[in-house]
């Protein structure tokens, strides 16, 4: 028993020591206790459920210790590398421009070209189109460039975060450049501020300056910036440039398919142009359409409507001949106005209907007969009594040739130039009844023949210019002289020089199809000068006038009793000459035509009281026609176009119509200088070879009717003297096999004499 008491009283410390007493001490000193009996083994075991606790709380330390790691160090390099971020920001900012000296760039200045009733011709400038606000361009435009290029646009603060990050994402799984996580906003930065090339420098300004933008302005404002700027391919920059490059209208008026071809080619503007890949743009344009549909800007019906219409096709170039007036007007601006720093509005004289009429009536010619009569190029040009220029085309396909063959191309005008020679006598006292012998005649080495070979004897000058007789015309102009004559030309509007020789009745000076149409309007006009020009108005966008024609005063360079008569003679061109083709019905018309050597050019210049239009046909590589004449192919486009163009009009007569031609005296207006005054004189102008070297007068009588005997083709106008009429199938072996195309003009014909009777003017060469 004793012994068990004294268990138990070393015992019970124990159980003392495990009941909650509170006292640090009490416990350690019951610990002392166990620990310093000789029979420690149970309290050690008691103790290892302890050691199994801490393990497991050792455990759970561990993988929190691992977290707490990872999102320390991440902390870490975070701050450290926002501060490397922002390191580089200030440094790659502070090598930018302060930024209280930012600003928006101007834009490229717009020159836009209007017709007569506002219609635009064409703009032209840098960028091709004038700026739009967002309320006046099409609803479709705005919301489907968002759709395809930044649906967060109207909430991001210039940088877009998330659409970083899933371009990011979409650029490393598929393992290649897929998506781009500039925003609108950057991109309007890049533009207008930065370079293209792709360096973290750029990429870091980038981002100031869209930060700059969004503060700066609002978002409606950036957009329109972007829209009005952003290249669309094809030389196109902004919407109002694209829309009018690839659907010809302006985007005010762009359909939904339309708008979204257009957001389309942002992605690769060259690539995807329906004028290069119209398949590619189409495909890409629907991928718009289902992007709009996703973002809930479009419905299911408008979708499909959409994708019904048919899809755009779009030449290479502009098309249409009013781009031959644009770059017209683009020629003369600099002139005028000096540099051009702004938008500006030119106003012209172009009325846009008379335009169209203009190009179909060369189309139809072309398509109808072209490739049969090897004619592939033609021009024309539409004068009013002022000089304005009230239709002009340059040529049969402005997409495929811009150069402009109405007013850059100088060709000779052949007969068409007669009514010069004419007007010029007229001054001189000579009469329209006025007679002259129809006879071979010989200049020096020169010996113009009529066109069918054959003469008339006596005849009167309205008759002879009626029928394009080129033995009068050439008489006439020993008798005025070939400077007077070039004299003349000039004072009515023609500006390019003239050859002052004998050939000048034949029209082998070179002159453009402008001058030559608006030289003709003084017979129209009663006599004024009509200085050819297509730009009436030129002002700013904000309405200030630059410069406005004066061509509201002309001079007068005909007298009436002059233009009276020509009107005269140039009506039996029409009515029983070579222009018949030409006639319109209820009004009356005069006019001339025109062909050169071996067929190459073909002109006819007419005129109404109304209109005086000039219309070509040749070839730019100066090839022969297939006896394409001034009164042929010409006349019947001028009768087309004319038609066309007084469609509704009351007809006018001309000028002094019903007054017969009578004999005038000499005109007072700038009378010849320095003139010749002997036929010696004339001649020696004519042909300077002689240098004035006569023989004397034989004492016989010279002159009477001249035949040829065995007539050869020599040089000289084409124009028919009697209109000559071809079969259609008829081949060139065929047409005239008597006819033997003829030389240049000055050529080495050889003229046979047996049996010829001498003209004066062999006398008095000696012949």
């Amino acid at each position: 028993m004793a012994g068990n008491d004294r268990s138990r009283q070393r015992i019970e410390p124990s159980f003392e020591a495990d009941r909650p007493r509170g006292g640090g001490e009490m416990r350690m000193e019951a610990e002392d206790r166990i620990g310093g009996s000789g029979r420690g083994a149970r309290p050690a075991k008691a103790a290892k459920p302890a050691k199994a606790g801490k393990t497991r709380r050792a455990r759970g330390g561990g993988i929190s210790g691992f977290l707490r790691f990872v999102t320390y160090w991440c902390l870490v390099l975070g701050i450290w590398g926002g501060i490397g971020i922002a390191g580089l920001v200030i440094y790659y900012g502070a090598r930018m421009p302060s930024a209280s000296t930012w600003s928006i760039p101007d834009r490229p200045p717009n020159i836009k070209i209007t017709a007569v009733d506002g219609t635009t011709i064409a703009n032209r400038g840098s960028t091709g189109g004038e700026a739009l606000s967002l309320e006046n361009m099409s609803p479709y435009i705005p919301m489907a460039v968002i759709a395809i290029e930044d649906r967060r646009f109207y909430s991001h603060f210039g940088v877009d975060p998330l659409g970083l990050a899933r371009a990011m994402l979409t650029n490393v799984t598929t393992g290649r450049m897929v998506q781009g996580g500039s925003t609108l906003t950057q991109q309007l930065a890049k533009n207008m501020f930065l370079s293209q090339e792709r360096t973290l420098e750029r990429k870091v300004q980038e981002v100031l300056l869209a930060f700059w933008l969004e503060q700066s302005y609002s978002k409606d404002q950036i957009l329109a910036m972007y829209l009005n700027r952003v290249f669309f391919g094809s030389n196109a920059y902004g919407v109002e440039a694209a829309s009018r490059r690839y659907f010809n209208k302006s985007a005010r008026d762009v359909n939904l398919g339309e708008a979204a071809l257009l957001a389309g080619l942002l992605k690769a503007p060259s690539r995807l142009s329906p004028a290069r890949d119209p398949a590619a743009a189409e495909a890409r344009a629907q991928l718009v359409l289902g992007a709009m549909r996703e973002e809930g800007f479009i419905t299911e019906t408008e979708i499909k409507t959409a994708m019904s219409q048919t899809p755009t096709q779009a030449k290479s170039y502009w098309s249409g001949a009013e781009h031959y007036v644009a770059d017209m007007v683009m020629d003369q601006l600099p002139a005028l106005v000096g540099d051009i720093k702004e938008d500006l509005v030119v106003d012209t004289t172009i009325d846009i209907g008379l335009e169209k009429k203009a190009e179909e009536a060369l189309t139809k010619a072309l398509d109808a007969d072209g490739k049969k009569l090897n004619a592939s190029q033609a021009a024309l040009v539409s004068i009013d009594g002022t000089g304005a220029v009230r239709a002009l085309v340059g040529g049969r396909d402005y997409a495929e040739s811009q150069f402009n063959r109405a007013v850059t191309a100088k060709r000779q005008p052949g007969s068409a130039f007669k009514p010069f020679v004419y007007a010029a006598a007229l001054e001189m006292g000579i009469s329209p009844g006025s007679i002259r012998n129809d006879a071979p005649v010989k200049i020096g080495k020169w010996t113009p023949e009529n066109y069918d070979l054959k003469y008339r004897g006596q005849v009167t000058l309205a008759s002879a210019l009626a029928n394009s007789l080129n033995t009068i015309a050439a008489q006439l102009v020993m008798e005025v002289g070939p400077a007077q004559v070039a004299k003349v030309a000039h004072r009515l509007g023609i500006e390019s020089s003239l050859q002052a020789n004998a050939s000048i009745a034949l029209g082998t000076s070179e002159v453009s199809l402008l001058e030559l149409t608006s030289a003709y309007a003084p017979f129209m006009n009663g006599g004024y000068k009509a200085t050819a020009h297509v730009i009436r108005r030129i002002s700013t966008a904000s309405g200030t006038v630059l410069y406005e024609n004066t061509y509201d005063n002309p001079p007068r360079v005909l007298s009436e009793a002059v233009v009276i008569n020509m009107n005269a003679m140039l009506m039996r061109v029409i009515t029983e000459g070579t222009g018949k083709k030409a006639r319109l019905d209820g009004w009356q018309v005069a006019g001339k035509s025109g062909t050169t050597q071996s067929f190459r050019d073909a002109l006819f210049v007419g005129y109404t009281s109304n209109l005086t239009t000039g219309v070509w046909f040749g070839n730019d590589d100066g090839k022969s026609m297939k006896k394409v004449t001034g009164g042929g192919l010409p006349a019947i486009a001028w009768h087309d176009f004319m038609t066309a163009a007084h469609e509704g009009l009351s007809p006018a007569p001309l000028f002094g119509s019903g007054q017969p031609a009578e004999e005038i005296p000499p005109s007072t207006i700038e009378p010849a200088e320095e003139l010749p005054s002997t036929i010696g004189d004339i001649i020696s102008n004519a042909d300077p070879e002689t240098n004035g070297n006569f023989p004397d007068l034989p004492a016989e009588g010279v002159g009477g009717e001249a035949t040829a005997s065995t007539p050869r083709r020599l040089p000289g106008d084409l124009e028919e003297g009697v209109p000559m009429e071809f079969p259609e199938d008829s081949t060139d072996a065929a047409l005239n096999q008597d006819l033997v195309p003829p030389a240049e003009v000055g050529g080495n014909a050889v003229v046979s004499t047996q049996n010829q009777r001498r003209t004066l003017l062999d006398v008095l060469m000696g012949q």
